[in-house]
């Protein structure tokens, strides 16, 4: 990063998922977030994973921003106590405010609306929208199968070898955290030469 991270949107669910190292890891890491002055960005949720990574950080005596779409406030249970909440109307506005907000993102596991959010800000960098980093946190191995397949779509020739390291994956918290602090935006192919996005 050539600037201080200030604050990262963290994309999760809002179910626990079925081992308790899920859930510890979002409450692990939200309390990392804190420790290092890192704002967290996230989905507004008091639910699940997002519920667990949004209390810890704030108990930890962290900063958090929620981003909740109106129609969701009563469907997910907004959580409260929160540095700021914001209400926008749509999930469009949602992921766009979020970004906004953000000096990078990482995922931790989640279902089908975590893996849109990180994918879209993957391609974002792809496309080279953002320079931001863009980041796993692969708690038991929930992530390996992805990384496989992502691999896999390189070598198939859909994904450049250069735009595989717009992924920063780790098991451990504080060297992903490290990672990203450390993170410095590369070139990479341009996905039109070959067509490949």
């Amino acid at each position: 990063m050539t600037t201080p991270l200030r604050s990262l949107c963290v994309f999760c669910g809002s179910s626990p998922g079925v081992r308790p190292d899920y859930v510890q890891a979002a409450e692990g890491f939200g309390r990392l977030l804190a420790e290092r002055n890192i704002e967290l960005v996230f989905g507004g949720g008091s639910v699940g994973m997002m519920g667990a990574v949004a209390r810890s950080t704030l108990a930890a005596g962290g900063k958090v921003i929620g981003v909740i779409p109106r129609a969701l406030l009563k469907k997910e249970i907004a959580q409260t106590g929160l540095s700021h909440m914001h209400v926008v109307e749509s999930m469009h506005e949602r992921k766009a405010l979020m970004a906004k907000l953000s000096d990078g993102f990482v995922a931790l596991p989640g279902g089908f609306g975590t893996l849109e959010e990180f994918f879209e800000v993957l391609t974002w960098a792809q496309l080279g929208f953002h320079s931001k980093p863009v980041a796993l946190l692969d708690v038991a191995g929930f992530y390996a199968p992805m990384i496989t397949l992502l691999e896999h779509m390189s070598a198939e020739g859909f994904v450049r070898p250069s735009q595989l390291r717009l992924v920063i994956a780790e098991t451990n918290a504080e060297k992903l955290l490290t990672r990203i602090e450390n993170y410095k935006a590369q070139e990479t192919e341009h996905w039109i030469a070959g067509g490949q996005t």
